[in-house]
């Protein structure tokens, strides 16, 4: 449903008068949990069901209906985002490109955005989160509830991670970074909804003792300034795919949404079983595929035994290999390999392992690597 196309005239107990809203996407950062894949690619660019992250977010920001979108890029980040986003047209969006020179925090993003983002309010979106449930809920409570800010939670297992909210009666009390003593599990998802108050209290911000202007302050500072701070408990999954194992997770949880065989390619003399997606062009024989799985357009493998929870991008040759719960981006070859299990390739990737004795490979490689055994 297209919520925010026309967003409607609402007087808001702030008084700010809410006209339009804008989207800002922050896909700058080092990437540096996902190195060596992200010296090469950016993190919000690796694909997840054979998808890059960052389509899942522009998808969650066009469903809602929102049209002008900045996106904050870093100068290793930019080339390639801008390549990938383009005019922004598929998503019928108008896009500006911001650049942020060096990553300072998220609130730092929101400063250098400004121009962009003027006097409406705003959503912000982390390019590499994955939602299960989108932007709606957020989006509803904000317009309804009279909000400066609304915060999305999800319970986490080890919220030290994190940002994490404090709530008491349901109200937002107090917010802390990544604390070593979280007071509760209450994890801060990469997703948040402000009024143009918000740059007021950002520009009162002095740097953290990790160099950064943090997200959390700026919010906590609406709190002590009496604004209203609403929250949302996700019910559905949250994804931050910023390592490998995290990102592993969410091609999982993505794949496991496929319900069907879609079979574009050919086949020949396989064994398929559950939800498996193969794409036009590709190509197997004598393969046994345990879905879900998919198949990028113009594979060739041969004489494998491929998933469950395997991406598998476009152009790739495998042949004589077992792989399962990995991420193989484009146009790898891998030969011979006994099992692998738990890797994330990035693109043009050989390996090559005849001889490999017992044990299951766990790989993580940037682009063009070369591995023997």
């Amino acid at each position: 449903m297209r919520l925010f196309r026309e967003f409607c005239l609402t007087v808001i107990d702030s008084g700010w008068i809410i006209i339009g809203m804008r989207a800002l996407v922050l896909c700058g950062g080092r990437g540096t949990r996902l190195r060596p894949l992200t010296w090469t690619i950016p993190k919000q660019l690796v694909p997840v069901a054979n998808r890059p992250i960052l389509s899942y977010v522009l998808e969650h920001l066009m469903v809602a209906g929102l049209e002008e979108v900045g996106i904050v890029v870093s100068p290793e980040t930019g080339a390639q985002i801008q390549e990938f986003v383009g005019d922004g047209r598929r998503w019928n969006f108008q896009v500006t490109y911001i650049r942020q020179e060096e990553p300072l925090g998220l609130a730092h993003a929101v400063k250098v955005s400004r121009d962009f983002l003027g006097t409406e309010p705003f959503v912000m979106y982390l390019g590499d989160n994955l939602l299960q449930d989108g932007l709606e809920p957020g989006l509803t409570l904000f317009s309804s509830g009279g909000a400066d800010a609304v915060i999305m939670l999800k319970e986490v297992s080890d919220p030290r991670r994190f940002g994490v909210a404090e709530l008491k009666n349901g109200a937002v009390v107090r917010l802390v970074e990544k604390p070593a003593e979280p007071p509760s599990s209450l994890a801060l998802v990469g997703v948040y909804i402000f009024s143009p108050v918000i740059h007021q209290v950002i520009e009162q911000l002095k740097f953290s003792a990790r160099g950064e202007l943090e997200i959390t302050e700026a919010i906590q500072g609406l709190i002590e300034q009496g604004r209203r701070v609403l929250p949302i408990v996700l019910p559905g999954w949250w994804l931050d795919t910023g390592k490998k194992d995290d990102l592993l997770a969410a091609n999982r949880q993505v794949l496991a949404s496929f319900k069907q065989q879609v079979v574009a390619g050919t086949v020949d003399n396989c064994r398929i079983t559950g939800p498996v997606r193969i794409e036009a062009g590709a190509r197997l024989s004598n393969c046994e595929l345990s879905g879900p799985v998919v198949i990028g357009a113009g594979c060739r493998i041969d004489n494998s035994r491929i998933g469950p929870f395997v991406s598998v991008s476009a152009g790739c040759e495998i042949s004589g290999s077992e792989i399962e719960h990995s991420v193989i981006l484009e146009r790898c070859v891998i030969s011979g390999v006994r099992r692998m299990s738990e890797s994330l390739l990035g693109r043009e990737v050989r390996v090559r392992a005849g001889g490999q004795s017992g044990g299951s490979l766990k790989l993580l490689l940037s682009d063009a690597s070369e591995v023997e055994l």
